[in-house]
């Protein structure tokens, strides 16, 4: 039975190396070979903590952007005095209209302001390597189409780094080579790059102005103009710290999507995240079956998932030295985040984020 136990955990733990595509952004200090206007589209809501460092990194890249906008989006702290200060042209989103949800909105007049040919939408939790842009713009130029990165997460706090498991199965559905070919195949919403034909053939984001999960469907919306989708890992390239905030938002943001973006995933990619992830938890109840035959087994496997989760953690993000060994107390976190999000999306049919309030499949509210 433990040699069977031993053999089932084995399997499970490398379908983790079956999803995983080490897929990074190529570091490029030559091109992009064909000139063109960049224009950075910045939606920002209650992001002091974090634009600076955004902006700063833009200030120091090799390649200059054409422009830089600041969608200040109602913020209620010095988001905008702090882009201001840094010279940015900061333009204020108008009031969200119905059917539409605020990032959506504050994305989309970003866009109707935007002078560029090609058209760079970033999180305000970014940050970029001094290259950054050019190799974008180099692969971008490369693969043709739009392209998406998933960004090295900087987790610098406990709570931050309790995320490590979410990312590991978001970076397993980003990277999925069963995705290649699913027509509803996502982007990054954090890095999106996309000349400005592309985007208005794919009638850009007004054509998922009331989805949550905008990013998803727009690659899906990419995809039906027969625009070509092409996502990165951004280690060494493009990072973010995500919820400098404190776990409230931490806890809001990955539950907002959690449940329904496997809804957009191929269903192979969903059985082989579903069947790693069960192994995960086996494993991880080696530590409560101490004294009975099956610890050795799942000793082992425990093991065996905790290797795999240094290597991985490697393009991941940075979650500290000893919380990928004890990684059962992100698990639990994972748990909770499906549950919470769960219990958001079947029985209230709202999700909270930044003091607004989603309906699903609905319009959002102030």
């Amino acid at each position: 039975m433990g040699v069977l136990i031993t053999a089932l955990l084995v399997c499970a733990s490398a379908m983790g190396f079956v999803l995983f595509r080490k897929n990074t952004v190529p570091v490029s200090r030559d091109g992009p070979f064909h000139e063109r206007k960049l224009s950075v589209i910045i939606p920002a809501r209650n992001e002091e903590s974090n634009l600076s460092y955004l902006l700063g990194s833009l200030k120091a890249q090799s390649y200059k952007p054409y422009e830089i906008i600041v969608v200040d989006d109602h913020s209620e702290d010095r988001t905008r005095e702090i882009a201001e200060s840094c010279g940015i042209n900061v333009i204020s989103n108008p009031e969200l209209p119905s059917g539409w949800t605020g990032k959506n909105w504050a994305v989309w007049n970003g866009y109707q302001q935007a002078g560029g040919d090609l058209i760079l939408f970033l999180d305000a939790d970014v940050r970029l390597a001094p290259d950054a842009l050019r190799s974008l713009l180099s692969a971008r130029e490369k693969e043709g189409g739009v392209i998406s990165v998933v960004p090295y997460h900087v987790a610098e706090k406990f709570y931050e780094r309790l995320a490590l498991i979410p990312n590991l199965l978001g970076l397993f559905a980003f990277t999925s080579p069963m995705e290649r070919t699913n027509p509803d195949k996502g982007l990054y919403g954090s890095c999106i790059l996309t000349t400005r034909e592309d985007y208005e053939q794919a009638k850009g984001h007004e054509s998922v102005k009331a989805e949550v999960l905008d990013d998803l469907n727009l690659g899906a919306r990419f995809i039906e103009a027969g625009v070509k989708v092409t996502n990165y890992i951004g280690r060494g390239v493009v990072s973010f710290r995500m919820y400098p905030g404190g776990i409230k938002s931490e806890i809001q943001g990955f539950s907002k999507g959690a449940v329904l973006s496997t809804s957009k995933l191929n269903i192979r990619t969903t059985l082989l995240v579903a069947v790693w992830l069960v192994g995960l938890i086996a494993a991880e109840a080696a530590p409560f079956v101490i004294g009975t035959s099956a610890l050795l087994p799942l000793a082992i496997g425990y093991v065996l998932y905790t290797l795999q989760i240094y290597y991985l953690v490697r393009y991941t993000g940075r979650f500290g030295k000893w919380l990928p060994a004890i990684h059962l107390l992100s698990t639990v976190f994972f748990l909770y985040i499906m549950l919470y999000s769960l219990y958001q999306v079947v029985f209230v049919r709202k999700v909270a984020w930044k003091g607004r309030s989603i309906e699903v499949g609905g319009r959002g509210k102030p």
